[in-house]
């Protein structure tokens, strides 16, 4: 039995089943909230990631986890109903390590992915692994058709800190109720997050040694390794577009899968028959949410031209009228930032917002009320051109720009040139417009007037440059499987 999730001289790696030191020593995780250590975790070396492959592949080829469904079921159930009696603890670490805003981990940030590893059991159980074809007779030959779907194999899973359990688990549900192994890689911003669930995988499930295997580090190099491992069959990888696409180079040396979810400038798109001040304001308060840090957020908000000044002053206010603070307080809707690095990385574009002219309408500086922790005011630019970077590049932080459209077309078109297409929302009361709209924004998933694209059984992913394939729902199950079709002579 687990009886602290939170180390106080430092985590463990999971490796075949055992809770195992790091070859690397230990390395410090910090609270963004505060800038202070909260303590030393396991740091994974290479011969470390080595063995967590090679127990990896030794459990999906020598023992039957790949073919007994059933079973998969039941330990996923088991997993869930560990974190849930843990949930209390997973919450403390998540928000001190993550940085999130307690109200979140009631949702998306851990108490809904922890229920939704309960979708991916069913799943595991209910789901059609072999469709017949019937006869066919092709050059003459009479045969019968077997489609049989199966697991992919050794799986490679690598994890960025914003939303470590959701993400996590959206990778660990549907890749072992397909039947595969898992090596998880987790961001070195959030390692206790993912060693808590190694432990109660070890301590308290039946998943076999080697299923799951866990390596935190604070070494670069190893998710490189991990890709290009000739003994992994896919990556699934969630971070940025630019890493991605080395993410993407590396695999092709073994021509192994890719799931990739990667970054978003999504648009938010008001039309002139909406109530602008409402949705502009609903815009404002969103990229608040988490400090910005969620891929999918809308960060370019498209008002109409003859009703800009009234979007700027409903966005500004709302903008303005949120504080950041404390995570754990349950009136923070805006937290930290998840370091200080990520912190530089957001003013650099508030100065190139400056140097090209934008206007920073509320907002742009650190927080005069918070010396420490790694916080940015909501932000608010107008005035900026399309071919700005702050307008076209993902921000990744509580920062909204404010762009002019000139009706429905414009505004798809503003909202298709970007590289990215992950998600967006439209606002507005014409139903037939809306639907015209809708139909040409390229993105994965639109919200329409606060519809949540969000769900276990809804595939999420994005067009163009936020990625490849589709994660949670069946699509997202079908990602971690293999298509193998039999003939047998009839």
């Amino acid at each position: 039995m687990v009886t602290t999730l939170v180390p106080t001289e430092g985590s463990r790696l999971l490796i075949d089943g055992k809770m195992t030191e790091g070859g690397g020593g230990l390395f410090a995780t910090i609270t963004p909230a505060t800038e202070e250590v909260l303590g030393q975790v396991a740091n994974a070396n290479a011969a470390d990631l080595d063995a967590a492959i090679d127990a990896a592949r030794t459990a999906f080829d020598e023992t039957g986890w790949s073919r007994e469904h059933a079973f998969r079921a039941r330990c996923l159930l088991q997993l869930r109903d560990a974190l849930q009696t843990h949930v209390e603890q997973l919450r403390e670490v998540t928000i001190a390590e993550a940085g999130a805003p307690a109200m979140l981990t009631t949702g998306p940030q851990l108490e809904g992915p922890i229920t939704d590893l309960g979708y991916a059991a069913g799943l595991a159980e209910t789901y059609t692994w072999e469709t017949d074809l019937g006869i066919a007779t092709p050059m003459g030959i009479r045969t019968h058709r077997t489609l049989r779907r199966e697991p992919i194999g050794v799986v490679g899973a690598i994890t960025p800190g914003n939303f470590p359990h959701q993400i996590g688990f959206a990778k660990l549900g549907p890749a072992l109720a397909a039947g595969n192994t898992v090596v998880l890689k987790p961001s070195p911003d959030t390692p206790w997050c993912a060693a808590a669930v190694g432990e109660i995988i070890a301590a308290e499930t039946d998943i076999p040694p080697g299923v799951v295997n866990i390596v935190t580090s604070a070494d670069a190099t190893l998710g490189s390794r991990l890709t290009e491992d000739p003994r992994v069959d896919m990556i699934s990888f969630t971070g940025s577009t630019a890493v991605g696409r080395r993410v993407m180079a590396a695999a092709s040396a073994t021509v192994k899968k890719t799931f990739l979810e990667l970054g978003g400038k999504s648009a938010f798109i008001v039309l002139d028959d909406a109530d602008v001040a409402a949705a502009c304001s609903v815009a404002a308060f969103s990229v608040c949410v988490h400090a910005g840090q969620g891929c999918a957020l809308a960060t370019r908000l498209l008002v109409p031209r003859a009703r800009y000044d009234e979007a700027v002053h409903a966005a500004a206010t709302t903008l303005g009228g949120i504080t950041p603070g404390d995570p754990a307080d349950p009136r923070t809707v805006c937290g930290p930032l998840i370091s200080g690095e990520h912190r530089a990385r957001v003013e650099r574009y508030l100065d190139m917002a400056r140097a090209e002219g934008g206007r920073i309408v509320v907002g742009g500086s650190r927080p005069a009320h918070l010396e420490r922790g790694f916080f940015i005011e909501p932000t608010l630019i107008a005035g900026l051109p399309g071919t700005a970077a702050p307008v076209r590049e993902e921000i990744f932080g509580p920062v909204l720009v404010i762009v002019p459209h000139d009706g429905d077309e414009d505004a798809v078109r503003i909202a298709n040139d970007s590289p990215y297409g992950l998600s967006g929302s439209v606002w507005g009361t014409d139903s037939h417009r809306i639907r015209r709209v809708t139909e040409g924004v390229r993105t994965g998933t639109l919200s329409v007037n606060g519809g949540i694209w969000y769900s276990s059984d809804a595939p999420f992913g994005g067009y163009k440059q936020s990625g490849i394939g589709r994660e949670m729902g069946v699509m997202g199950f079908e990602e971690y499987l293999e298509t193998k079709l039999i003939a047998t002579a009839a």
